[in-house]
């Protein structure tokens, strides 16, 4: 099975190959598989066969066919779940931090809905069917490497009704967050819109007002605490884009801590003294992860009409970086 992909190029200054540029913007395509693609002449540029070293020019138009990969068995695996919350009708579940949500290219296994599948087989459960197997009741979903509150839908009805109140933004989501540098105001609103980035497809970034691919983003902050380099923040999504609040907060100069996708692994509004470095690699060392964390969930049940609302503690990771950035306040 093929799939056929279009690409225009923009107003590049840098010279790229186009192989190169493929795989930066197209999902799931490694340079191997583009490559074999381009050999075998299912690319195309400006309508003309070229080589995989082709180097592209600005407003080059690039055609693809590529093969698209065979879908893989969603199996159940026994793996540990911190289950907050539990009816006939829906799930709370902490996901630990380095647990991907739910199966995609090359994470087939190991992955919350995994875990999910098994928990449900053992006690003869039912989970929402909505978005396919591979989804198993997943509502919404947080990044691989945030931990926090998920709802679990398990059945349709249950979970039509759920992601209504996230497309009419009436869930209430808070998130903790330790962050580089201190804000200049101590509460606020960040407010951009958000779109692919051009030069890497698997990252968000703030783009121009005039650009329609972008959507619209709002994240409320306010300052819990402040350390000499750091500070612990509280946010709040009035939206829910991909890596909204880890795009904001790196666009505002103030990356979460530990982010290496979004500039979080390097000092941040810092003036560097020789103890503060040796301070920052210390504290980078125990943070693998971005430092954030979902730790607020609220909602209307859509079957009961109860407010449910769920908390949950800072892990033991950003507890420890707190606690070490404040013995030195």
């Amino acid at each position: 099975m093929q799939k056929n992909y279009k690409l225009s190029v923009p107003d590049i200054k840098e010279r790229t190959r186009l192989d190169k540029y493929i795989t930066q913007f197209v999902e799931n395509a490694s340079r191997t598989k583009v490559q074999k693609s381009i050999n075998l002449g299912n690319v195309t540029v400006n309508g003309n066969f070229v080589k995989s070293n082709y180097m592209l020019k600005p407003f080059d138009e690039i055609e693809i066919e590529l093969p698209v990969p065979e879908k893989q068995d969603i199996l159940p695996e026994n793996i540990p779940l911190e289950i907050v919350f539990e009816d006939e009708y829906l799930l709370i579940v902490n996901k630990t931090a380095g647990m991907v949500t739910h199966p995609a290219y090359k994470n087939y296994s190991g992955t919350l809905v995994n875990a999910i599948m098994y928990y449900a087989l053992q006690k003869n459960d039912t989970l929402s069917n909505i978005n396919g197997f591979e989804r198993a009741g997943i509502v919404h979903r947080l990044d691989k490497d945030t931990s926090g509150l998920l709802v679990i839908a398990k059945d349709e009805i249950t979970h039509r009704k759920l992601s209504d109140q996230f497309f009419k933004h009436t869930i209430q989501r808070e998130y903790n967050s330790i962050i580089w540098g201190k804000l200049k105001k101590k509460s606020g609103t960040i407010e951009s819109r958000l779109g692919r980035d051009k030069r890497d497809r698997k990252k968000v970034a703030v783009i121009d007002d005039e650009d329609e691919s972008g959507k619209n983003a709002i994240t409320d902050y306010e300052v819990i605490r402040e350390f000499e380099f750091l500070s612990l923040i509280r946010l709040i999504l009035k939206t829910g884009r991909t890596h909204q609040i880890r795009v904001h907060l790196s666009s505002i100069g103030h990356p979460v801590f530990g982010d290496e996708t979004y500039g979080g692994r390097t000092p941040h509004s810092v003036i560097l003294t020789n103890n503060i470095k040796a301070q920052i690699k210390n504290l980078l060392g125990e943070m693998p992860r971005q430092a954030l964390h979902a730790r607020v969930l609220g909602f209307i049940h859509p079957r009961t009409k109860e407010n449910m609302f769920f908390e949950s503690e800072l892990p033991i990771d950003m507890q420890n970086i707190i606690y070490k950035i404040g013995e030195k306040n």
